[in-house]
């Protein structure tokens, strides 16, 4: 009969969604959370400890110093099952990580269980769209792209309007665009590519350098700005470069101060759990509750997800 703890771990098969918070590497992220479940599951009462029989010589008589002796069956606890002896029952729950978020990134991480492992590596393949929150801000350069990197140079930006930066944007949209038909491997004046397009599922079929599905400003209050960033294959490094070199477009120069990804695939930022949230009370509905989500983006082609439910 399977243990408390062994019942408790069967269900911890899944993938879920957290929010990274900016400034935590993602490995210490899922080292956390697999520590609250490792706490969770060794923390459940032990099976019930099995009993031995053992043979003892005792006195026959009433006094002590009788001579007579007898044998007597006692039924004593094994102290090899005890959890002093054993030490924890469980010492590692394989927790796995979906697409990364560098420590200046935050925003939604996906994190598999069990066989949720396998359906990662699918949905990495899949080539799902991701959503970004990118704010920047005008009028200086960094040798990495962000405000806390080393500056070297500073620009003035009086000059950039909201009109010039979405002008901006459309133009390097339109340039992503024919690359994501490109790689989609569909004729560019075809039908289909059209149609597909107007759904929005064109995806690469390989490997392909970052592409932007979708772009547009957000927020704009110089020096500073807001833009809404869908896209595939991408590097948060990759997004920071995108500021700069939109920045660039404008005659001035850009820095990025925050990067948030709001959607991985179908996970949303309502279904990421915050950090008082890593606990396998909140972890197991939620993988109940997301499971119908990246079902059903199994049914598409490009998308396979083998999920057995124990």
């Amino acid at each position: 009969m399977a243990t408390q703890a062994a019942r408790l771990l069967r269900k911890l098969d899944g993938l879920f969604a957290v929010y990274k918070p900016p400034g935590v590497h993602w490995k210490l992220v899922r080292d956390t959370v697999e520590s609250n479940l490792l706490r969770a599951v060794n923390s459940s009462p032990p099976a019930a400890p099995r009993f031995q029989v053992h043979f003892q010589l005792l006195s026959s008589g009433e006094s002590s110093s009788s001579r007579e002796l007898t044998v007597t069956a006692t039924r004593l606890p094994a102290l090899a099952d005890h959890p002093l002896v054993t030490g924890p029952q469980f010492h590692k729950i394989r927790v796995g990580v979906g697409h990364r978020l560098d420590a200046f990134s935050s925003g939604v991480l996906v994190l598999g269980l069990g066989n949720g492992n396998t359906a990662l590596e699918s949905l990495y393949r899949s080539h799902v769209t991701r959503a970004y929150t990118l704010e920047g801000e005008f009028g200086m350069a960094t040798d990495d792209f962000t405000h806390s990197g080393r500056v070297i140079e500073r620009t003035t930006y009086g000059h950039v309007t909201q009109d010039k930066l979405e002008r901006v944007l459309a133009m390097v949209q339109g340039a992503n665009q024919k690359a994501l038909i490109t790689y989609s491997r569909v004729n560019l004046h075809s039908q289909e590519a059209y149609d597909l397009a107007v759904k929005g599922m064109l995806r690469p079929q390989d490997k392909s350098p970052p592409i932007l599905t979708g772009l547009r400003c957000l927020c704009f209050d110089p020096p500073h700005f807001t833009l809404e960033v869908q896209c595939v294959n991408e590097t948060q490094w990759y997004l920071r470069k995108l500021l700069h070199e939109v920045g660039l477009e404008l005659r001035t120069t850009a820095v990025c101060t925050k990067v948030r990804r709001t959607r991985d695939g179908p996970f949303k930022m309502e279904d990421a759990l915050t950090h008082n949230h890593w606990t396998a009370d909140d972890i197991i509905p939620a993988v109940t509750h997301l499971r119908d989500c990246y079902t059903s983006v199994s049914s598409h082609p490009s998308f396979s997800i083998k999920h057995n439910t124990m």
